[in-house]
């Protein structure tokens, strides 16, 4: 789906970004991610899609926000695999749900629990929303380098940020509060919305994907008025610093 040359939605073209992307929600984080990378240049602005390119490591690399939730950011995974890009990290902000899980902690997702309608129309929902295990190791590397308090395992996406939220005003809000107690009976950490979907697309196109998420608050235990002013920064810092190991073991791959 090509206009004038370009995906239909982020606007660039094919090699215009590079194989290694860092997948923000918000459009206004981009410039700001970009800036970590050496030479850094805007690319394309439409719609939710605010995308950067520059060079990490002597490689391209890039940053396309997502918007919220899983629609766009399935279509801003399947644009940007036909532009070459082939490694994802999705970083952004989520609310805690185990108590341990506290604001300002980073969440490094080895899956996601499947409950939102995008990845329903890439697979079957007894396929798992799995994240890239070469990412995740670097997530954790580059967590444990920078000696930030980090959790990796399950996540929970959704599409309802409210459903989340206020449970109680939801006319299933029954149904809602026992999900949410059984997933946190199995452990899951913390509450975003994009993951599943990334995850799920990414296995049907082949690449790779995972995801750090900031926990500004605890969704059970915490006011709004409690988000950790910084935790934002830490999930980004985290997936740049992953980004790098990345390059480097993929080119000790090559040279094997």
């Amino acid at each position: 789906m090509l206009i004038d040359g370009k995906q239909m939605h982020i606007q660039i073209t094919k090699g215009e970004i590079g194989r290694y992307v860092i997948l923000p929600g918000d459009p206004g984080r981009c410039e700001k991610i970009a800036n970590r990378f050496e030479k850094p240049r805007l690319l394309a602005s439409n719609r939710e899609y605010t995308l950067y390119t520059g060079m990490l490591n002597g490689v391209q690399a890039g940053v396309c926000s997502t918007g919220i939730g899983g629609p766009s950011a399935a279509i801003a995974l399947e644009e940007l695999v036909e532009c070459g890009a082939d490694t994802f990290i999705r970083v952004g902000t989520s609310g805690g749900m185990q108590d341990h899980v506290l604001a300002g902690d980073i969440c490094i997702a080895t899956a996601a629990i499947r409950q939102e309608g995008t990845s329903r129309e890439y697979l079957p929902i007894e396929f798992p929303a799995a994240a890239n295990f070469d990412v995740v190791l670097a997530l954790r590397d580059a967590a444990e380098q920078l000696g930030y308090r980090y959790h990796t395992g399950v996540i929970q996406s959704k599409d309802s940020f409210y459903g989340e939220l206020r449970p109680h005003q939801q006319a299933i809000s029954e149904e809602l509060l026992a999900k949410w107690k059984a997933w946190k009976a199995g452990g899951a950490l913390t509450s975003e919305m994009e993951a599943a979907a990334l995850f799920t697309v990414s296995a049907v196109l082949g690449v790779r994907c995972g995801a750090v998420l900031n926990v500004i608050w605890n969704a059970d235990n915490d006011a709004a008025d409690t988000i950790a002013p910084d935790a934002a920064e830490r999930g980004v810092i985290t997936a740049v610093e992953a980004l790098r190991l990345l390059i480097a073991r993929d080119k000790g791959n090559r040279a094997i």
